[in-house]
């Protein structure tokens, strides 16, 4: 075996090594080496590599089971930061995590005008901060992920569209070379699905589609623990499916798109236009609903029908294990699980509530913002 291979080795075990102590927190070497099948050697030799790196320290000594006390190997969370940035559809959110997606600090900034220009300027602005929050983050900092609506290009760090935000062709190359540290593009609902597989409800599931209701609707495809992208990774563009032959117009262009029933746009207009009055809210549809409004429950009623037509959908074609629903309406569980599960699996012969499990994101609105962050982690420690 070359020289290349030796490496790939080496930091392949690097990876898992940190992996495993990012699970159990607390080791000893022997431990490692037995849970990892790996030589005491070479986790010595790592474990070493690490305390130098500052990603482990030695906490003590653990019971002898015969000869000298064992040294514990703890893990060091604070160790390492990455940077995560969403893109809403008023607003642009930037946090800082630890390498255990733990929210450090949290920023957020209006976005009064939807431009390229603008766009760029509060990120570089809300990025800025939160390196300016401490002396070492900058030198701590594995990189920035960016959670954006639309299609992405990842190869060449940009937006290539978004159409509900009216947005197109924005580079990040110049957010890369200001802050001179590795950029990472993601498609909003891909990034959600990589945090709830990491660290929310779906955490440790292999094949499951996330459903991110925004603005507009996008879908996040696991298969086998892999994120599935499609040929030129545009894959998961769920919300363009038609439900309504000739329906509304979408934003897109086409007509009877779910995300024009289906997203939280939908739901607010759906409701303003029964009561002819003018909510902007989800929450004060809610509201409304559990009082026990009429138009309201009828609002309420329908949304769900016309996110069930999307849900059958996604089950027939993919047969996921689990569909996790995310954004805004995942705080509304307790109103929409039952009604979604009864009505997604009546007279459904092929599939029933046991086949496969509608789960509601435990991470609300975080979930787009936090699987960006964990990508730079991911791309450096596989944690």
């Amino acid at each position: 075996m070359g020289t290349l291979g030796h490496s790939d080795i080496k930091i392949n075990n690097k990876k898992r090594i940190i992996k495993l102590l990012s699970k159990e927190r607390e080791l000893t070497k022997l431990d490692i080496s037995r849970m990892l099948d790996i030589s005491v050697t070479t986790v010595t030799t790592i474990v070493g590599e690490l305390k130098e790196e500052g990603i482990v320290e030695e906490a003590g000594m653990a019971t002898s089971t015969g000869g000298r006390k064992p040294v514990i190997i703890r893990f060091l969370p604070d160790s390492r930061y990455s940077i995560g940035v969403d893109l809403g559809r008023d607003y642009i959110r930037a946090v800082l995590v630890n390498l255990d997606g733990k929210i450090i600090e949290d920023r957020t900034m209006e976005l009064l005008e939807i431009n390229n220009l603008e766009v760029l300027s509060i990120m570089k602005r809300l990025i800025q901060e939160l390196l300016d929050t401490s002396e070492d983050v900058h030198k701590k900092l594995l990189g920035i992920g960016f959670s954006l609506p639309g299609i992405i290009n990842e190869k060449e760090f940009r937006l290539e569209l978004a159409t509900n935000f009216r947005l197109k062709d924005i580079s990040f190359k110049e957010i890369q070379e200001e802050f001179n540290l590795p950029i990472y593009l993601e498609n909003e609902a891909n990034a959600g699905a990589l945090a709830e597989c990491k660290l929310g409800i779906a955490k440790d599931l292999s094949n499951l589609i996330y459903i991110s209701i925004t603005e507009g609707v996008g879908g996040g495809i696991i298969i086998n623990n892999d994120m599935y992208k499609g040929r030129n990774n545009k894959a998961g563009e769920i919300g363009h499916m038609t439900i309504i032959k000739g329906g509304r117009t979408c934003n897109c262009g086409k007509k009877g798109c779910w995300e024009t029933y289906a997203s939280n746009r939908a739901l607010i207009r759906d409701y303003n236009e029964k009561s002819k009055e003018n909510v902007n809210k989800i929450s004060d549809i809610i509201k409304k609903f559990e009082i026990g409004e009429e138009k309201a429950v009828q609002v309420v009623e329908d949304y769900t029908d016309y996110l069930v037509e999307g849900i059958q959908n996604l089950v027939f074609i993919f047969n996921p294990d689990y569909i996790v629903i995310g954004g805004e309406i995942s705080n509304y569980s307790s109103i929409f699980s039952d009604k979604l599960k009864a009505k997604t699996f009546n007279k459904n012969e092929f599939y029933n509530k046991e086949n496969v499990n509608i789960l509601f994101s435990l991470l609300g609105n975080d979930s787009n913002i936090l699987g960006a962050a964990l990508i730079p982690i991911i791309d450096t420690f596989g944690v």
